[in-house]
């Protein structure tokens, strides 16, 4: 594959938009490969096509070969960044990964006790754990939170009880009951049960559902399903039986890690891929965040859109245009894929361009160079040109040849 710069129609800037949120998207933007509204250009569109064509060798190392640092959960591939839209758990000791709404960690269970008879009290005004904590005397932990939902696939009532300290995964009940929505008035008071005094004390025709540590917690205050009214001392299992008992509540940072009990940490990231498919375009949004200097894009070459930038310096006695074409159809020839920057423009706003791009190599065509029968060849990620023959580039067979000619310069 190649192309002349002017086919693709490309847009460099010089600074960056002013909706830019991040250096990579600055750099994607300023280079022509999306537009800032994230549109994906030409540029960007043979950059995508060049990570489909990695992706098909190999999905095993495919995020490996990019040089991406990427975290893995069950399916799924996240690269982290602050501005990514998906809230991730995430151990630094043993790399557990998982979704915020559906991390597992390791609960820490309250003390063992004797079980204490049930009691009713007035509670007046205390229809949230902060007030009947605060009304009681007692931690959030020795309280248990009543949630209500209805099932939508057959309208079942479902009563989900967590500890008081505890927030509900509605994603983890979900995943173990099936779709809900909240509870209506009418359905709460057809159930026994009282919003803001509510328990699972009584109630009839519910599918009661207890996050695991709710039966671990001896003579938890709860809702004594009339208004003004709690229950002191209420026991899973002795005074209601959950139809389900399973892990329901979300984990935050600094919980134990379920595998190595460090701490957790939570962070954003952005999703690369699910259930075997990769979504090239936040590929591409994550290797302009990894892959960049304060000059351009750095594109590793199994990403780049092409694999060399080809240009040349304007003459004064020499057409060194016409000997860039020459080289150009040579490296096509050689399977070499070629950006050959063919405009009339100053040495500068090339080198700027060619830098902003990112392609892996440059290679200059100037008329010095030319009467001594070279052309200068550039890493982008070195700083030195390196003069490189003529003879050498049209003996090449290949992308391979070309790495090892840059290799042996260096030696």
């Amino acid at each position: 594959m190649a192309m002349h710069y002017r086919d693709l129609h490309i847009q460099t800037q010089r600074e960056a938009p002013n909706n830019a949120r991040t250096e990579g998207f600055a750099f994607l933007v300023r280079a022509g490969y999306i537009t800032r509204e994230s549109q994906i250009l030409p540029l960007g569109e043979q950059t995508m096509n060049r990570l489909k064509s990695l992706a098909s060798e190999s999905k095993d190392d495919f995020f490996a070969r990019l040089s991406l640092p990427v975290l893995t959960a069950d399916d799924e591939v996240f690269f982290p960044i602050p501005t990514g839209s998906i809230e991730i758990i995430h151990c630094a000791n043993c790399q557990y990964t998982a979704r915020v709404d559906l991390a597992a960690f390791k609960k820490t269970t309250l003390p063992r006790e004797e079980q204490r008879p049930l009691e009713k009290v007035s509670t007046p005004d205390c229809n949230t754990i902060e007030s009947l904590a605060n009304y009681l005397n007692l931690p959030k932990e020795k309280t248990a939170k009543a949630l209500m939902f209805t099932r939508v696939a057959d309208g079942k009532f479902v009563f989900v009880v967590v500890r008081g300290d505890m927030i509900l995964s509605e994603a983890k009940l979900k995943r173990a009951v099936g779709e809900v929505r909240l509870a209506t008035p009418e359905e709460i008071t057809s159930a026994g049960a009282a919003a803001g005094y509510a328990s699972p004390v009584g109630l009839k025709d519910a599918l009661i559902v207890a996050d695991d540590l709710v039966p671990q917690s001896a003579n938890l205050a709860a809702g004594a399903n009339e208004a003004g009214y709690h229950l002191l001392d209420t026991n899973c299992g002795r005074d209601y039986s959950p139809d389900l008992v399973i892990d329901l509540v979300l984990a935050g940072a600094g919980d134990a890690c379920p595998n190595c009990g460090q701490p957790l940490s939570v962070e954003n990231a952005d999703l690369l891929g699910a259930r075997g498919e990769v979504r090239y375009g936040a590929v591409l949004s994550a290797l302009a965040e990894v892959h960049h200097d304060d000059k351009g894009l750095t594109l590793p070459a199994s990403a780049a859109p092409f694999d060399v930038y080809l240009m040349h310096v304007p003459g004064r006695e020499m057409d060194t245009r016409a000997k860039a074409e020459e080289i150009y159809n040579q490296l096509q020839n050689a399977g070499v894929t070629v950006l050959f920057d063919d405009r009339d423009e100053r040495a500068g706003v090339k080198f700027n361009d060619a830098d902003l791009i990112g392609c892996p190599i440059r290679i200059t065509v100037g008329e010095r160079g030319l009467q001594s029968g070279m052309v200068e060849l550039k890493p982008r990620k070195e700083k030195e040109n390196r003069p490189i023959s003529l003879n050498s580039l049209s003996s090449l067979d290949g992308l391979s040849d070309l790495t090892r000619l840059i290799e042996q310069t260096n030696t």
